[in-house]
């Protein structure tokens, strides 16, 4: 029986073995151009697509998804901005509830609106506690959100974050410099982070080369995701590989 998204990437955490995602803004998008990314992704040996964005002011998502799940074996993610980015056609989701503000709506709010949908949707439900990192400009999440990122030179306020989300049962942490961040979270932070928490540990925003997903991989993170980069650069995609397979 093939392991669920969750269980492969515990037991990818604990064997140290490093995956990478794609995340697909699906406003950023048109057919031909997913078509590259998803191209290079299977030739890269990407683990995952992650859906989502801070908004969503097309209708594309859904047929992009379907495309996806048509053309490879990559499995879909969620990584929702909002109720309105949730499809049935993924694999998975990523729950998020953001540790790092003090929303309540996005702690737990919008999570309970989802309920109703999620009970009955055949995804996976995968509970992760989202942690915005100062990067140096506002991101779109930061905006969005209405909340304010943790200091990057605050690692013993994003350890004690950390721990606190997985001492609720979050089964996931991921820390996320935003979309379009100027730099991404420090090597530092993530490996402090590791260190403290014994959950699968997500990296995100401001990864745009090699070399910084390399340094963020050896920090400790289990999962590192690109987005921004792919879209400005398509072929991004395999020089990220080359760091995650070396």
């Amino acid at each position: 029986m093939a392991l669920s998204i969750y269980s492969s990437l515990q037991q990818d955490s604990r064997a140290s073995r490093k995956k990478f995602a794609v995340l697909i803004d699906s406003d950023k998008y048109t057919p031909d151009s997913l078509k590259r990314v998803a191209e290079l992704a299977v030739k890269a040996g990407a683990s995952y697509f992650l859906f989502g964005g801070s908004l969503l002011t097309t209708d594309s998502q859904g047929e992009f998804i379907a495309w996806i799940k048509e053309h490879t074996d990559i499995p879909v993610i969620l990584f929702p901005g909002n109720s309105m980015q949730l499809n049935n056609a993924a694999d998975g989701i990523l729950l998020l509830s953001l540790i790092s503000g003090r929303n309540p709506e996005l702690l737990i709010g919008r999570h309970v609106l989802s309920a109703p949908f999620l009970k009955a949707s055949n995804l996976e439900i995968i509970p992760t506690g989202y942690m915005l990192i100062e990067s140096g400009r506002m991101t779109s999440v930061a905006y969005m959100s209405g909340t304010t990122p943790i200091p990057s030179d605050k690692e013993e306020i994003a350890v004690c974050t950390a721990m606190a989300g997985e001492m609720l049962g979050l089964r996931m942490i991921y820390l996320d410099a935003g979309s379009g961040a100027q730099r991404p979270v420090p090597a530092s932070m993530i490996r402090q982070v590791k260190q403290h928490i014994d959950v699968p540990l997500v990296i995100g925003g401001g990864i745009t080369t090699a070399a910084q997903a390399k340094e963020a991989l050896d920090a400790g993170a289990d999962l590192i995701v690109i987005g921004n980069a792919i879209e400005k650069d398509p072929a991004v995609i395999l020089q990220i590989a080359g760091a995650v397979n070396r």
